[in-house]
């Protein structure tokens, strides 16, 4: 069957930012990293950490919030929320995207949760926009969520290291059906399970359910299964996927890498980050390095744009493409035509 040509635009971005934040010296402290190697190769001056009121949930609402507010619409006219929350939330076995709508006000919306990690952005963008398309009825969505899967770092466990840059925030985009501004383009996504079993929490599924032993063990924190191997692998695979991602968005939306204006890239380690620019033939100030923010999870594209819009790096007629990638292992992208 033909795809339908509807139009469907971002109405506005929203983030929450936590007032608090680990310094690279106190990321230095607690790991026993050098400072220099903190900030020049891991790429962190500093990193966004929760303060007592900032739970997962909650700040999705409030990047929510903004959004809403940005866009000056009634909550009432939403009518579905994507809730990109992480796992990691308020309470297990709860749908933190009910609560989102309830919270919000969007009390004709239904909502359900997805999650493939920090790729979701592109893939929650992706599915908002197939459904309008697909469905009369749903012509405002709400994509929106916060992360905070620090809790689940152990700065001691070098093994993990390539995460001490997880943080913490929420992220929100509100689209709508024939909207005239900042059209959703086409996305991309590769997923590779043979990395499914390489990080994860040992302890706390039905596999091995929480228990003292496995508190005193440190279970309950990330751990990487096979460190050698998974980099080995990852090596091959990763920056590749990730570029191959980018490009068939863009293929797909009738561009190539020559019509990136802004790159809304999720936080990665210095030499990564450089290496994309470099590969993309893109210049520092085509994207926002969240080396004061660090990770945000699958809301760094959120972050970036928002950041992107404040400095105007992100102008009338730009080409934006958001871009993650998320343990398990999942890539994703979608390219945005900025502007009327």
């Amino acid at each position: 069957m033909e795809r339908k040509d509807v139009p469907v635009g971002i109405m506005s971005v929203g983030a929450y930012i936590p007032e608090t934040y680990m310094t690279a010296a106190e990321l230095a402290h607690k790991s026993g990293i050098p400072e220099n190697v903190i900030v020049e190769k891991m790429g962190l001056r500093r990193k966004l950490v929760p303060g007592p009121d900032d739970h997962t949930n909650a700040m999705g609402v409030w990047a929510a919030q903004e959004a809403i507010a940005r866009a000056g619409i009634d909550p009432e006219e939403i009518d579905l929320v994507i809730c990109t929350t992480e796992e990691h939330k308020e309470y297990f076995l709860w749908v933190a995207g009910i609560k989102m709508a309830y919270d919000l006000g969007a009390h004709r919306a239904w909502a359900f949760d997805m999650n493939i990690k920090c790729g979701t952005a592109a893939a929650a963008l992706k599915i908002a926009k197939d459904m309008m398309i697909a469905e009369d009825e749903i012509n405002t969505v709400l994509v929106a969520g916060g992360y905070r899967n620090l809790d689940f770092i152990d700065y001691t466990n070098q093994r993990t290291r390539f995460m001490f840059n997880l943080a913490a925030g929420g992220g929100a985009f509100l689209l709508r059906k024939n909207h005239p501004c900042n059209r959703v383009l086409e996305s991309a996504i590769i997923v590779d399970g043979s990395f499914s079993m390489d990080v994860l929490v040992p302890a706390g599924g039905t596999v091995m359910p929480i228990s003292h032993e496995a508190l005193d063990k440190g279970l309950n924190y990330l751990e990487v299964t096979d460190p050698e191997g998974m980099k080995e692998r990852l090596d091959a695979k990763s920056m590749q996927n990730f570029l191959q991602v980018i490009r068939d968005s863009l293929r797909k939306s009738g561009y190539t890498t020559k019509d990136i204006d802004y790159l809304a890239i999720l936080h990665m380690k210095r030499s990564a980050h450089e290496y994309v620019l470099q590969e993309l033939g893109l210049r520092p100030e085509q994207t926002t390095y969240l080396e004061d923010y660090g990770h945000v999870g699958q809301q760094d594209q959120a972050l970036s744009i928002k950041l992107g819009l404040a400095q105007g790096k992100i102008v009338e007629g730009d080409i934006v493409v958001m871009v993650g990638a998320g343990i398990g292992y999942a890539w994703g992208a979608t390219t945005v035509r900025w502007g009327q």
